[in-house]
């Protein structure tokens, strides 16, 4: 049985339902997932700054490019860590994908490769994008095709919904992860950095995430079925606590900023918890949402429900894998992950 799946990912919305597929095969097979994104080298059609910064600064260079390949890999591991399954991710700069994604497969000893067929229909020659027909032919591995052709307004409102949920759980582990190098290395954290992943964290599902949630899922869900209504008005009061714990979070790193040298380590020690007990409540909030609203809603909302659904959704499309109408939570998100890497 296949226990090391690599999975390459890119960044259009379908790679949203990718992941979800890898995360549910990898699941009960007890696999472990390596994400895999192949960055184009754009290097030779580069100029004026783009081209001076990759001549005379090619860290500054490779950690700009790469950026988008932080983002899209963080969040695929938040998915995967949601449901319990173990990951990494790596990426690399090809203009070779399909050359770059069989290199990664074989380098990480992975013993399945799954990815997406993007859709295509007709004969063999065109049932496949070119990467992944040629993967199938020259990777001497077993690889798996995921169908992720064009897709109902039920499923591309939740694909939007799963995919928030990943990106406010990207930025928990981001946070989590630079406490723990801080209190390893005895360093003061970047507190620049922790009020940028506040601010993600109560504006973004404040103005866009919530908001759409109780107006949108939450009330037509209701007026559905009445089976769900106890659990509705959980998470409507979880989402005035959230804004409590942030608070909490806020007055934490403010007291870090402010402590000497010698009450340092406990500050920090306490800020720590904090971020810990946020982050479960947080993940226990998106996990309600996940198995037990949207199961719901499937079950009992038409289509006329889930086209208002997908369309209110759809203006948030940030942060997600697609551009979107709000680019400053895209940009602070994009700033968070990677200041964090």
């Amino acid at each position: 049985m296949y226990r090391h799946l690599l999975v390459p990912i890119d960044a259009t919305d379908l790679a949203v339902e990718l992941i979800g597929h890898a995360v549910a095969l990898a699941r009960p097979l007890g696999a472990r997932i390596t994400f895999f994104h192949a960055v184009g080298d754009a290097a030779a059609s580069l100029r004026g700054e783009a081209e001076l910064l990759r001549l005379t600064a090619p860290e500054a260079y490779e950690f700009t490019v790469l950026g988008k390949a932080r983002e899209l890999l963080s969040k695929a591991e938040a998915a995967a860590r949601a449901q319990g399954v173990p990951c990494e991710s790596r990426h690399a700069m090809s203009d070779h994908p399909a050359r770059a994604i069989i290199e990664a497969a074989r380098a990480a000893g992975c013993d399945l490769v799954f990815m997406a067929s993007h859709g295509h229909h007709g004969k063999l020659g065109m049932a496949f994008a070119s990467e992944t027909l040629e993967v199938l032919m020259n990777s001497g591995l077993p690889v798996l095709v995921s169908s992720t052709g064009d897709r109902p307004p039920a499923a591309r409102a939740i694909a939007i919904i799963r995919d928030e949920h990943r990106s406010l759980a990207a930025v928990m582990h981001a946070w989590m992860h630079v406490l723990a190098q801080a209190a390893s290395g005895g360093d003061m954290p970047d507190l620049a950095l922790m009020r940028a992943m506040l601010r993600y964290l109560r504006d973004f599902p404040a103005a866009l995430h919530h908001p759409k949630e109780e107006s949108q899922l939450f009330q037509r869900l209701r007026a559905r079925t009445d089976a769900c209504d106890a659990e509705l008005a959980e998470l409507e009061r979880q989402h005035l606590r959230d804004g409590q714990w942030l608070a909490t979070l806020e007055r934490g790193v403010e007291a870090l900023a402010e402590a000497d040298a010698a009450a340092r380590a406990e500050v920090l020690a306490q800020l720590g918890r904090d971020v810990e007990a946020y982050a479960r409540f947080l993940w226990d909030h998106m996990g309600r949402e996940e198995g037990v609203i949207l199961p719901a809603a499937q079950a009992h909302l038409l289509a006329e429900d889930w086209q208002a659904i997908d369309a209110a959704f759809a203006e948030n499309r940030d942060p997600g894998f697609g551009e979107g109408a709000d680019q400053k939570y895209k940009r602070l998100f994009s700033r968070v992950i990677n200041r964090a890497g």
